[in-house]
């Protein structure tokens, strides 16, 4: 569950205080800003783009773009422009005093420019709301997000908030001049906030450390950590109990999880061998990914897009159950265009020790004298479905009870993943009555591969939400997607005796290894008999539930 409240239905109001566009367009030659000042409502200009012999260009959201003018640009209306505004650093990029605006310089090899980007710099109020009881916690947070999606806009609302409302001591640091402006004065959007200016971006690191160091804040905001040495910079500031707000390169969680430059912001991974029982008891190889140390930021907020936010408020935990190959369930807020804040999803673990969590919570099978140990919901793990390594294939029964034992009519089959021709081949050499569907929502079983399956995509999640046996072949072959077909229309074979004991064998290694009860398939009373004999032989427990003709044998550990 989240961790923090928001009231749904709360509105606020969102208001651009300025972008000082007209100190832009100064510096434009005078035949481009004409054609602007001409084109009225400026209001979303994203950017102008002036590359040599090219025309200049307007670009709007969502790709639109307006020619400026019919004439290639020259290199007299480059020189207009970088004579007009600051100097431009390492970064190739300038600024025009105390506004947020960027112009950034592509340079040809013997470092002349021939383009220049002018970025429209906004400061806006009221981005914070959707997610200020985030921020007043305390916690260090990291924002990721697509670049222009609103990140920096988001950091200079938070520097503005704690600073002037919550009376922080709070330092920027500001590689270049993106967060506060060019100019020594920052600009008023960041509030009473102190701003340090990085004079190289190679000496981010540096100046990180030294605002810490000399200037005693309680709140640190810096913009792109990038790097390995930025990376252990923002883990020394906030080893030091310093609240520490940041962005980095990455779109989501996952990404920063995987990328070894930067994956010490959330923990780190290291490899790890497990013994052999250790091995057993996870149902996984020996060697393993884990988390290596404390995430250096407590939470991440994916800036899915400007009235978009997906919140991770416990990182440790989420990386965590990243690495066991889980997918995280963030909580989901969403601005409407009225200004209303609305929690789409809340912030669900698949865990274990998430007890608050019913709808994740593992169902224990009903019968006399049986006391089972909770043990993880096998409807949420993939390693506890039966994956062997040296099994072909298994199907993940969601809801035992909605599927039929012999599908009267025509199996309508939804892969993901696996070849339609090859699928194609099999139905036409077994001339079996199945067809290929291609919505989900009119499928009666989905067929997937099993490294497709431990990735647990959206599709896989969908179709476990409504409750559709999900079918995993090893590989994408014919003779497996056959082998499964037969299986499926076999009913003999499915619940026979030869089939019932394997299954019980399977479920016995199962329960050895997991330690949770398992249900077996409803048999005859002889099988259920030869079922509990092969339970004793293994020193497990077993009874039998149900009424006929569903009645099962469930093995579960004493």
């Amino acid at each position: 569950m989240m961790s923090q409240s928001i009231s749904c239905g709360q509105v606020v109001t969102r208001r651009e205080i300025t972008d000082n566009l007209d100190e832009l367009l100064e510096v434009l030659p005078p035949r481009l800003r004409d054609k602007l000042e001409g084109m009225g409502d400026l209001d979303d200009l994203l950017e102008i783009v002036l590359d040599l012999g090219r025309q200049p260009e307007a670009r709007f959201p969502r790709g639109r773009f307006v020619y400026l003018d019919g004439n290639p640009v020259k290199r007299e209306d480059i020189e207009f422009l970088t004579k007009r505004v600051g100097a431009f650093g390492h970064d190739n990029r300038a600024g025009i005093e105390r506004t947020l605006h960027r112009i950034s310089a592509i340079r040809n090899r013997y470092g002349d420019i021939i383009g220049l980007t002018c970025r429209i710099g906004r400061a806006v109020y009221g981005t914070i709301d959707i997610v200020r009881d985030v921020v007043e916690q305390g916690k260090s947070i990291l924002l990721l997000g697509k670049p222009g999606v609103g990140k920096t806009t988001l950091l200079r609302e938070v520097a503005r908030v704690l600073s002037d409302e919550f009376h922080k001591r709070v330092v920027v640091v500001d590689t270049s001049n993106e967060i506060a402006g060019d100019g020594d004065i920052p600009h008023p959007a960041i509030g009473r906030a102190r701003r340090m200016q990085v004079p190289t971006p190679q000496r981010q690191a540096d100046v990180m450390i030294e605002a810490v160091e000399n200037h005693m804040p309680e709140v640190v905001v810096i913009d792109e950590i990038g790097t390995e040495a930025e990376a252990q910079a923002a883990r020394t500031i906030a080893e030091r109990g310093v609240q520490l707000i940041g962005t980095a390169h990455g779109n989501t969680l996952e990404n920063l999880v995987l990328n070894p430059t930067l994956s010490d912001l959330v923990g780190g991974i290291q490899a790890v061998t497990l013994g052999d029982e250790e091995a057993r008891k996870r149902g996984t190889q020996k060697t393993v990914l884990e988390r290596k140390a404390p995430p250096t930021f407590d939470v991440v907020i994916e800036i899915l897009d400007r009235d978009g936010y997906a919140i991770h408020h416990d990182v440790a935990k989420t990386v965590d159950l990243l690495l066991r190959g889980i997918p995280p369930r963030p909580e989901v807020r969403r601005r409407s265009v009225d200004g209303e804040i609305r929690v789409i999803e809340e912030e669900k673990f698949h865990d274990q020790h998430s007890p608050d969590i019913a709808e994740f919570a593992p169902r224990e099978p009903a019968w006399e004298g049986a006391k089972p140990r909770r043990g993880r919901d096998t409807e949420r793990y993939p390693e506890d479905h039966g994956l062997s390594e040296d099994g072909d294939s298994a199907t993940i029964w969601m809801a035992p009870d909605i599927i039929p034992e012999r599908y009267g009519g025509v199996l309508r089959l939804y892969p993901y993943a696996v070849s339609r021709n090859r699928i194609e081949n099999a139905i036409h050499d077994t001339g079996l009555p199945v067809v290929i569907s291609k919505d989900l929502g009119q499928a009666d079983i989905v067929l997937t591969l099993k490294g497709q399956y431990r990735k647990m995509p959206k599709t896989i999640r969908e179709a476990e939400k409504r409750g559709l046996p999900i079918h995993i072949i090893r590989s994408n072959t014919v003779a497996q997607i056959t082998n499964f077909l037969r299986n499926v229309f076999d009913a003999d074979r499915a619940f026979g005796e030869e089939q019932a004991l394997k299954e019980a064998e399977d479920a016995l290694t199962r329960v050895e290894a997991f330690d949770s009860p398992i249900e077996l398939n409803p048999q005859n009373s002889y099988v259920r008999k030869l079922q509990h004999e092969l339970a004793s032989r293994y020193h497990v427990k077993s009874a039998s539930i149900g009424e006929e003709p569903n009645r099962r044998v469930v093995y579960y550990r004493g």
